[in-house]
């Protein structure tokens, strides 16, 4: 037999498939602080879509493809009329949670946003119920959209423990696809074999480049990608529930895998390092970890690499407020991700380059003492010239400390430092933040703020009678998780 003949033996499904489908379908959660945690998360994701609308540049994606149609028991999109089918409604939900960059985040070797996945999650669990209603069945409940949810971030939040696909230009919606296939695979009763069809489809769907992220290209795709990627979710759990073939050897399978075409770097230096080796490095089993520890973004509307500087320059905006004229340098002390990711110099072309930027997003709250999505647009810019004037003055530097403690798993801090100094020769001393509002080490500071959060984005929608009702539905735990979806999704909807 010629050895470049190509053996055609058919694979068992790659175990990372395996041991994702054996964790969505058999395992139990029991964790009740992953269910309150994932309530809250729940809670803040909604708000952070509600306040999403008030934006004309994210509204213009909404609605049917095609005007005017009419979807047999559609899912709804919260805070609008559309009714829709459920591989668009998860685009839209999607869309609207990503637009602000408000919504929780999970920093490891990759980063990204698993509540990103409730676009899909929502739209399926919609949909779903009212169709079960109508046939006189039981509707899922909110209990199943929370569990859904910790298994969607711990799939997310896992594989981007040790593995980074940024190092390599892929986009961590991916991992929002891989997630999201797989829980709203089990949603719509897919079975072991259909589950793990799906994702091996997930897998062998081309990946979103990083492009969209990143000077001088970066623009509003990176506010809908993670919408689309909970999308194409959905759409490849149908497409396996229909009997659809999947591909076992998607990963692994010599020059034609993932790990050969995808998951390796060109670089020959980048490549013999552990983070750039051609198969993933997974440290720990499936669980509930990720939820119990994800980051929320509870007090700006900024990338979360940036948040610690945010609320160091909201510290230090009384100090310089009077003097922003008399400053002559301002140092930024942050970890390696953030400058690879976030730090840049020269025009700043729309909002969506301002909130991917370190030293945008530390210049507005040292002058303004706050920063809110408004002031990444275009006219706020415009009219505020000494943001800008405060950006050239930037200095922006790494401390290996806070880049070694961002990786380990008993820190996972994102810490930030800033310090001003002034043409008089003094300065007002650094201020250092390591951990954000919005980690687990300040869970009891910062939930009743994340509470607040969404009674303020529920306001941008609802009548207050309404805002009153559904707040004190999420507060609930037992009636939250008992309550049927289609019942819950009715609150949100105009």
């Amino acid at each position: 037999m010629s050895a470049n003949v190509d053996l055609n033996n058919r694979p068992d499904y790659d175990k990372v498939l395996q041991d994702i489908a054996d964790y969505v379908l058999t395992y139990t959660i029991t964790s009740p602080e992953a269910l309150n945690t994932a309530r809250n998360c729940l809670m803040d994701t909604l708000g952070c879509g509600l306040l999403a609308l008030r934006f004309p540049e994210c509204t213009k994606h909404l609605g049917p493809m095609v005007e005017g149609t009419v979807v047999p028991f559609g899912a709804r999109v919260p805070g609008t009329s559309y009714r829709l089918d459920p591989v668009k409604a998860a685009w839209d939900i999607g869309c609207i949670v990503r637009w602000l960059d408000y919504n929780d985040t999970w920093l490891a070797a990759e980063w990204g946003h698993p509540s990103d996945n409730l676009g899909g999650i929502l739209a399926v669990a919609d949909h779903l119920s009212q169709k079960q209603v109508a046939n006189g069945q039981a509707p899922l409940t909110v209990r199943a959209v929370l569990e859904a949810m910790i298994m969607a971030h711990e799939i997310q939040g896992v594989l981007a423990l040790e593995n980074s696909f940024n190092r390599v230009g892929l986009d961590h919606v991916l991992l929002v696809k891989v997630a999201s296939t797989a829980v709203c695979a089990k949603l719509m009763g897919a079975n072991r074999e259909q589950l793990l069809s799906a994702l091996s489809h997930a897998f062998v769907d081309g990946q979103a480049l990083r492009t969209y992220r990143h000077a001088p290209n970066a623009g509003s795709r990176k506010s809908w990608a993670a919408g689309d990627a909970s999308s194409r979710g959905v759409r490849l759990a149908d497409i396996a529930l229909r009997g659809e073939m999947g591909i076992p050897g998607v990963l692994t399978a010599p020059q034609w895998g993932f790990y050969d075409v995808l998951f390796s770097h060109t670089n020959k230096d980048l490549a013999l390092k552990p983070e750039n080796q051609r198969q993933f490095r997974l440290s720990q089993p499936y669980g509930t970890y990720v939820m119990e520890n994800v980051l929320f973004k509870i007090s700006f509307p900024a990338e979360f690499h940036a948040q610690t500087a945010c609320e160091a320059a909201v510290t230090l905006h009384p100090q310089v407020k009077d003097r922003l004229h008399d400053i002559e340098k301002i140092v930024i002390t942050t970890h390696e991700s953030a400058i690879r990711i976030i730090s840049k110099q020269g025009k700043l072309a729309n909002a969506a380059d301002r909130d991917h930027c370190i030293q945008y997003m530390t210049a507005v709250p040292l002058a303004f003492g706050n920063l809110v999505a408004e002031q990444y647009e275009d006219d706020f810019h415009a009219a505020h010239p000494i943001i800008d004037q405060l950006r050239e003055k930037m200095v922006v530097v790494e401390n290996p400390r806070y880049t070694r403690e961002y990786l380990e798993a008993d820190k996972r801090s994102i810490a930030n430092a800033i310090e001003v100094f002034f043409s008089d020769g003094t300065s007002t001393g650094q201020v250092e933040v390591e951990y954000p509002i919005g980690h687990c080490r300040r869970r009891d500071e910062g939930i009743p703020l994340l509470e607040d959060k969404f009674k303020a984005n529920l306001a941008t929608r609802f009548a207050g009678q309404r805002c009153a009702q559904i707040f004190a539905l999420c507060k609930d735990q037992a009636a939250l998780e008992a309550t049927p979806v289609n019942r819950f999704v009715d609150l949100l909807v105009i």
